[in-house]
């Protein structure tokens, strides 16, 4: 390991900015019925608090693995860290719905920096004996911000105030800033020009898709309000491709999806994401809006789920060498289908919470099984100059799968009817609820094409065996 810094220095360095920045993916849903009393903010409002942050994370991923690979990554990294610290603060001082929305679209712009260029600092940190308990602790953090976003944002918000969820990220920062300086040694890639209309494609399109999801029931479906982004974006996507595959600097080089480990990993992040985050954006709520627990409790009551990935996701990824990528993900999200329609088939405004804990115990154990090793199967086969631009591909897709799963199913919700009250929450959750699960179903059957354990190692021989007569050739 580089400068001799000891491998829990690294993962540290690498870790707690990230567990910020996927906590604050949903640190926020069980602030969400106090931001809609203390701010006036309505369902759409609510639905923007959430994606202006996956939003933003995802469209400007990939750019700034594009700015680390050419002016450093630890540098941007960085850069990232300060941005998402200020952000923060700035969120904290919102005093209405839109100053709130405009803080956690910078802040997403400060993760989406510190999130891919996290796991490629910490895999040119560690030795490759210890790269899978890296990156299988690198995952369990990861997944950790994730599922405890609900319950810290619950504790802190019955203990002080929804303010005080965003203030929890500014001393995080400062302290982050001095560690990462000493723990991980800056890198390079290739240093190519920064791909700005792949990046106005990508980032116009998503947002004119999501918009045109999250006004479809109030404008109608068939309006111009809604009909014109939801088109205008899908062809903005198109044009996004087509540009990536004959620009000569791609900010998603569409090579890297040869690789069918690679591809089939992105197809199950994304819909993995979409189906479970979007899941949880309507649970989360439930227990508050319906049955009155109020954030600390409903944080504490979802704990089976929160907790299992902390424990489960490590062990995940140190058993990925010996059963396999595959076994790990199909496992996972089996589980994970299993406890949302679990879920949706028992969930009504009596439903005690005994009956909802074996969905939040599978849900729990198969989040944990997905994080680490989708991260091993996304690097399986990549060069590890395409490390910064594999791992920025899969947080994007997964980001974006955030986005519309929380667009999507709340708008099945709102469709059928659905309002932030008791008596109005229930008959309306079911379906959007199902529908998550259904997808994670999808994610499920998409994980048994990747590659098995055997034919991943004979990929992975001949990929060293190339290198070794490239190398040879050139120093010939």
């Amino acid at each position: 390991m580089k400068k001799n810094i000891p491998v829990w220095l690294a993962i540290t360095a690498a870790s707690i900015p990230v567990f910020m920045a996927t906590l604050d993916n949903l640190v926020v849903t069980n602030a969400l019925p106090v931001l809609h009393e203390k701010l006036g903010a309505g369902v759409e409002e609510l639905q923007w608090v959430v994606n202006a942050y996956t939003l933003s994370f995802a469209t400007f991923m990939l750019l700034a693995v594009g700015l680390g690979d050419r002016f450093g990554r630890r540098r941007v990294f960085l850069a990232g860290l300060a941005i998402f610290t200020l952000a923060s603060a700035a969120a904290a001082l919102s005093t209405d719905p839109t100053q709130l929305i405009a803080a956690r679209a910078v802040q997403g712009l400060g993760s989406a920096a510190i999130m891919p260029l996290s796991l490629t600092l910490l895999v040119g940190s560690v030795s490759t004996a210890r790269r899978p308990l890296a990156i299988g602790i690198w995952g369990g953090v990861s997944g950790l911000g994730v599922a405890l976003g609900p319950l810290i944002g619950g504790a802190v918000v019955e203990g002080w105030n929804w303010q005080a969820i965003f203030w929890l990220n500014v001393p995080v920062g400062i302290v982050s800033l001095p560690l990462v300086l000493l723990a991980l040694p800056n890198s390079f890639g290739a240093r190519v020009r920064a791909d700005v209309v792949g990046l106005l494609l990508s980032g116009i399109g998503l947002l004119a898709v999501v918009f045109g999801i999250v006004r479809g029931n109030d404008a109608g479906w068939s309006s111009a309000e809604v009909l014109a982004p939801l088109v205008g974006g899908a062809v903005l996507l198109v044009a996004f491709v087509l540009w990536e595959s004959r620009t000569a600097s791609p900010l998603l080089p569409l090579r890297l999806f040869h690789d069918r480990s690679f591809t089939v990993a992105n197809i199950t992040g994304f819909t993995f994401s979409f189906g479970i985050f979007g899941s949880v954006f309507i649970l989360i709520q439930f227990l508050q809006v319906v049955q009155g627990y109020s954030p600390l409790e409903a944080g504490v009551m979802t704990m089976p789920w929160t907790l299992a990935p902390m424990f489960v996701a490590p062990l995940a990824g140190m058993l990925a060498p010996r059963l396999g990528t595959r076994t790990l993900m199909v496992t996972g999200l089996a589980l994970l289908t299993a406890g949302m329609f679990w879920l949706a088939a028992v969930l009504s405004a009596n439903v005690s919470y005994a009956m909802m804990v074996p969905g939040f115990i599978a849900a729990g154990i198969g989040m944990g099984l997905v994080f680490a090793p989708m991260s091993t199967a996304v690097l399986a086969n990549m060069h590890p100059h395409d490390h910064a631009k594999a791992s920025g591909a899969n947080s994007t897709l997964r980001e974006v799968g955030v986005a519309l799963g929380v667009a999507v199913l709340t708008a099945v919700f709102t469709g059928a009817g659905g309002q932030l009250t008791p008596t109005g929450y229930v008959d309306a959750a079911i379906p959007a609820v199902y529908v998550g699960a259904a997808v994670l179903a999808v994610a499920t059957v998409a994980a048994l094409w990747l590659p098995s354990r055997s034919r991943a190692r004979s990929v992975a021989t001949a990929m060293a065996n190339d290198e070794v007569v490239r190398e040879t050739v050139n120093a010939g």
